[in-house]
């Protein structure tokens, strides 16, 4: 316990006595068994509440000379307290991300980077597509040549890790089933190491993401490039996807169990509302898990037949926001991965600057390097320069998230370092 405590305050309760007003002293356990970035604050929003209840916390220590005692904690006191806003908790909960120690590799320079990873893009569309075409018409993958190209992808993650994810969600509409592929396996190696995986089961991972949507291949094409809402019949034959790309992948009978996994399960949901088999918790497997997040944030980031691509940052903070969705210890896993700020996203600063992520900070999540271009105080675009928020120098900060569609801006793409097409 902290020195000056009034030790008699200091009680320890099971989760369930729990109630706004109180003083959290401290949560048992370990910081990855509850979702908050600090552990003393008194408990005033019930959105805090229910994300500790719901968090798996089973007991905690209250500070009782600070906030509500167990007896009063069962009265009526704390009803006038207001309910936090939904963007301010993810907000917190992001942050509290963020300040784990975690492990970023000094990154080949930016330009040469996105270069390199641009290159692969290309000379992978027609290896992806081929394979695409070949199980469309029933033959079997060749988990050699994926295993070429996996290494590819794993050498430039290597290199950069933002560079291919960054320019592989400039996928056109047309493509986007094919460089899907080479998004989520360049994510899941990203992912795997940040969670400790190396050699073969790297390798895994990578050719997981690689295959995990072959069952799309036989989907109707009309479906599959609906540029509307599917009906409810569509949807349920896109559902079937996952065990088609399974059965294609028995068939081939050279992929190995993980590969297998990850293509049947990358859409069952930590919750058990998922497909096909509404697997729950610790019965997905680690690596299924992995692909559901990667598969996702590359979905929703994408431009599809049917809606742009959503920023990268505003996509994390809605993920953040759908409880039960994913494994919360790979989710935030993951927002180490590709950074609290991805590249691309659009960052209002403390100054009243608008600026792009262009690179991540390797010690710190939450002061990456941005390019800034438009001044919100004068209502103008700026000469674009680079700020590196984690310089000792550097007295501004990130302030919040922006839509791009709420600015009128069409050269952001340029304007991180993206290359062009």
């Amino acid at each position: 316990m902290a020195e000056g405590c009034d030790l008699a305050a200091i009680k320890k309760i099971p989760v369930d006595q729990l109630k706004l007003g109180m003083h959290v002293h401290e949560f048992c356990g370990s910081w990855m068994d509850h979702p908050f970035w600090r552990s003393k604050f008194t408990l005033s929003k019930e959105a805090d509440l229910r994300r500790i209840v719901d968090g798996g916390v089973k007991e905690l220590w209250i500070d009782a000379s600070k906030g509500l005692d167990v007896e009063a904690g069962r009265g009526d006191a704390a009803q006038e307290v207001t309910r936090e806003a939904v963007a301010e908790a993810v907000e917190r909960e992001l942050e509290f991300v963020a300040s784990m120690p975690f492990e970023l590799d000094e990154p080949l320079s930016g330009d040469a980077a996105f270069a390199k990873a641009a290159a692969l893009y290309r000379s992978s569309v027609p290896k992806i597509s081929s394979m695409f075409n070949e199980a469309r018409l029933g033959k079997a993958v060749s988990a050699a040549q994926c295993e070429a190209l996996v290494d590819e992808i794993s050498e430039s993650v290597m290199r950069n890790p933002g560079a291919l994810i960054s320019v592989a969600r400039l996928k056109r509409a047309d493509e986007y089933t094919y460089m899907h592929s080479v998004a989520v396996c360049a994510l899941m190696v990203s992912l795997g190491r940040q969670l400790g995986l190396q050699g073969d089961h790297l390798k895994k991972a990578g050719l997981a993401g690689m295959l995990h949507d072959l069952g799309k291949a036989v989907m109707p094409t009309d479906v599959l490039n609906k540029p509307g809402k599917l009906t409810d019949a569509e949807f349920d034959t896109m559902k079937t996807h996952p065990e088609r790309g399974h059965e294609m992948l028995v068939e081939g009978g050279s992929v190995g169990p993980v590969v297998l996994d990850v293509c049947l399960h990358h859409h069952e949901k930590f919750d058990g509302t998922g497909y096909p088999h509404k697997l729950a918790g610790d019965q997905i497997s680690l690596f299924a898990k992995m692909g559901a997040v990667c598969d996702v944030y590359d979905a929703i980031t994408s431009v599809r037949p049917y809606k742009s691509g959503w920023d990268p940052g505003e996509a994390l903070r809605r993920m953040a926001q759908w409880k039960g969705h994913f494994d919360p210890r790979v989710f935030q896993a993951f927002v180490k991965t590709v950074g609290i700020y991805p590249i691309g996203s659009l960052v209002r600063l403390q100054s009243g600057r608008l600026a792009v992520v262009i690179s991540q900070n390797p010690n710190s999540l939450l002061t990456p390097k941005v390019k800034a271009f438009f001044s919100t105080k004068s209502n103008l675009r700026i000469p674009p320069h680079e700020i590196d928020l984690g310089s000792p120098f550097c007295n501004d900060k990130v302030a919040a998230c922006e839509s791009p569609d709420d600015w009128p801006f069409k050269d952001l793409e340029q304007l991180w370092g993206a290359p062009k097409p």
